[in-house]
């Protein structure tokens, strides 16, 4: 069992930055990769950005690329986005989860243990 709580989410001015946390339990949480995704209002859930295990393997979706950077830290069981330049179209719930199957995919299917959430609102 791996249970995921975000945090860090807030209310930003387009420009500015946010740093999401995704702190996860159990001691097998640095074998795992791990994504982050968001939901804006109305729209599906959709892949962000997600790091393998080692921190070998990063992958993005191309609207963040050179804006967001995911990082981790096994020792301390946490996952983060670090999020500059945020636009309006940012703005949505954004959700951790744990992939323990290996896939390392950007499709939500793939993982198998979800955050809650947390909002992010970018202001224009």
């Amino acid at each position: 069992q791996v249970q995921l709580v975000e945090s860090g989410g807030g209310l930003v001015q387009a420009g500015g930055s946010l740093r999401l946390s995704c702190a996860g339990s159990g001691r097998t949480f640095s074998n795992y990769a791990v994504g982050w995704f968001r939901q804006a209002p109305g729209k599906e859930r959709e892949f962000v950005a997600a790091e393998t295990w080692s921190g070998g393997n990063r992958a993005y979706i191309d609207s963040v690329k050179g804006r967001f950077t995911i990082s981790r830290d096994n020792a301390k069981n946490t996952v983060d986005l670090q999020m500059n330049s945020l636009k309006p179209e940012d703005t949505a719930v954004y959700y951790c989860a744990a992939d323990t199957q290996g896939f390392f995919g950007d499709s939500e299917y793939e993982y198998d243990y979800w955050g809650q959430g947390t909002q992010v609102t970018v202001s224009s």
